[in-house]
């Protein structure tokens, strides 16, 4: 009761002081008496579910430190530079050992849950996206529960990957509830919000962590999804959903809520009916990724773009700092707590994202994918010298490290500014411009499986990469793979910036028709349909716009 209460406060206060702040910005339509009201009433329920992508945020950071406090339990390095096999022996502070093959596992089977989870969240939502927050809020804080009390390896492989599997459900069903709920002038805005939470949320599980030890923190990761039941309690269903399943009534209600008392809400309500009905009538999009590739090969262009981008992101190094930070810091820093460092890229990447969203539509899509993938390419390969030079001096290098850590660590950050500025983003963004309206469904489904497949390879190879070639060699080959990605991007990335929707479509396929580009335009005017394929896209846009990414915000989930 008293975590009740003490919710419900925090939602309150929160929801008055964004409200008043976008009520004195301005609006876009005509402000009325209850305009303050009806912001109240959506940021509130906004901020109500962005406790699912806090949750996110905290499991996206709790690998990195977890693994650290693992392992300095059992006094040994991130190195498999020893024993092939298992690292430390005997008893441990954890009752158990987990050797880098274990701990690669540990940290890359949430996103191979994740990946399950988001092609199951869509489905699931034709129950209700209340309905299934408040499902999945239950095995998602138990299966960090469960982690607090694990006694084996085996136990956090499974956690991990029922961690993630919830994790994706949420992100994915909170986005697609915000842009369900939102009028269209603070749409943009609390998608946003969502996005910095989740930021949040990756700072403060690297903050914890330098204070906690992995079963600690994992007990604070779990109260999350527990705040996250506790608060979706006292929002209602959107009324987009209720209008699809045949609820008017309870639509009319939801809808009045979010919109205030006094507001005529019959209009708005009209509207959600026709959009519903002309979406529910056009079926003749493929459903499905498989049968979208073979329904129309001329989506293949969009598909290989998004999909190489996908590719070019994952392997880029994200993985492996986002989820390996403090191990690979302990190894590089002399000095300078890893931990500290953590927190330093967390800190500098909340910050990016909030200017992403601002660069992307002054500067454009191009050319920041360009120096993002420069100056990825150049902090990769000075962060792989600087491993380098450090294990060709030995002891010397360990004994002078101390007075170089700012080396590493400005590698780190001006890797982390560009990729969250740049191909982070645009990636996610470029899925919802790039396929035609009819489409999009199905290419949003298709690249989100092959990001979080990327994903899930790029954080299992990052140790065997380093068995193989070192840690600066590893680092040397994510800096040669962001240079094939400037290339492609030179070579293939369109630049959409200022591009209609439907203008995009004859550029990839000169045979659209006039009927195709008159049903775009009609649908681009409306206010977003009740449709879970147009609400993926949607989702895919807002949600990867402003910064780094595990798929939705898996992490990273996350994007990311």
């Amino acid at each position: 009761m008293r975590l009740k209460g003490l919710t419900l406060l925090f939602l309150q206060v929160t929801a008055q002081a964004l409200g008043s702040a976008m009520a004195a910005r301005g609006s876009t339509v005509r402000v009325n008496a209850g305009t303050r009201f009806t912001h109240c009433s959506q940021v509130l329920a906004a901020l109500a579910v962005s406790l699912g992508p806090f949750a996110a945020g905290l499991g996206k950071g709790y690998s990195s430190p977890a693994i650290a406090s693992l392992q300095e339990q059992q006094r040994v390095p991130l190195d498999p530079g020893g024993a092939a096999g298992a690292v430390g022996g005997g008893a441990t502070d954890s009752g158990f050992t987990v050797s880098p093959q274990q701990a690669s596992w540990v940290a890359s089977l949430s996103l191979l849950g994740a990946l399950f989870g988001g092609l199951l969240g869509g489905m699931a939502m034709r129950y209700g996206r209340r309905k299934v927050l408040l499902v999945t809020a239950v095995p998602f804080s138990a299966s960090w529960l469960v982690t607090v009390f694990a006694t084996s390896v085996e136990m956090m492989f499974v956690t991990a990957f029922v961690g993630g599997f919830c994790c994706s459900i949420v992100l994915l069903v909170t986005q697609v509830y915000v842009s369900e709920i939102a009028g269209p002038d603070i749409r943009g805005c609390l998608s946003a919000v969502l996005k910095m939470v989740g930021q949040v949320g990756v700072l403060l599980s690297f903050l914890g962590g330098a204070y906690l030890d992995w079963r600690q923190l994992a007990l604070v990761v779990a109260v999350a999804p527990i705040m996250l039941f506790v608060s979706v309690l006292y929002v209602p269903e959107t009324p987009s959903y209720l209008v699809l399943a045949g609820k008017d009534d309870e639509a009319a209600r939801a809808l009045q809520w979010l919109r205030g008392p006094d507001t005529d809400v019959g209009p708005e309500l009209a509207v959600i009916r026709s959009n519903i009905l002309c979406a529910t009538d056009d079926s003749t999009p493929p459903r499905s990724p498989a049968s979208f590739m073979t329904h129309s090969h001329r989506m293949l262009r969009p598909a290989l773009t998004t999909c190489g981008l996908m590719l070019f992101q994952r392997f880029s190094g994200a993985q492996a700092f986002q989820f390996y930070a403090v191990p690979i810091f302990r190894q590089t820093f002399g000095g300078m707590s890893p931990h500290g460092g953590a927190i330093a890229v967390a800190f500098v990447q909340l910050l990016a994202s909030l200017l992403s969203g601002l660069l992307i539509d002054t500067v454009g899509r191009l050319p920041l994918l360009i120096a993002s993938s420069v100056f990825m390419s150049m902090a990769l390969a000075g962060f792989g010298s600087f491993a380098y030079y450090m294990d060709a001096q030995g002891d010397r290098g360990a004994a002078l490290g101390g007075s170089h850590d700012w080396i590493p660590l400005l590698c780190v950050l001006v890797f982390t500014v560009a990729f969250s500025l740049g191909i982070s983003p645009i990636s996610w963004l470029l899925i919802s411009e790039l396929f035609p309206l009819q489409y999009r469904g199905a290419g949003s489904s298709l690249a989100t499986s092959f990001s979080y497949a990327c994903a899930f390879v790029g954080v299992k190879t990052f140790v065997d990469f380093q068995q193989a070639l070192g840690l600066h060699g590893a680092f040397w080959l994510y800096a040669a793979i962001s240079v094939c990605g400037l290339c492609f991007v030179v070579c293939c990335v369109p630049e959409t910036k200022g591009r209609d929707l439907d203008e995009m479509s004859p550029r990839w396929n000169t045979a659209a028709s006039a009927t195709a580009a008159t049903a775009a335009a009609g649908v681009r005017v409306q206010p977003p349909p009740a449709v879970p394929a147009a609400h993926l896209a949607h989702h895919h846009h807002h949600h990867h716009h402003m910064g780094l990414g595990l798929g939705p915000g898996l992490g990273p989930p996350g994007g990311a």
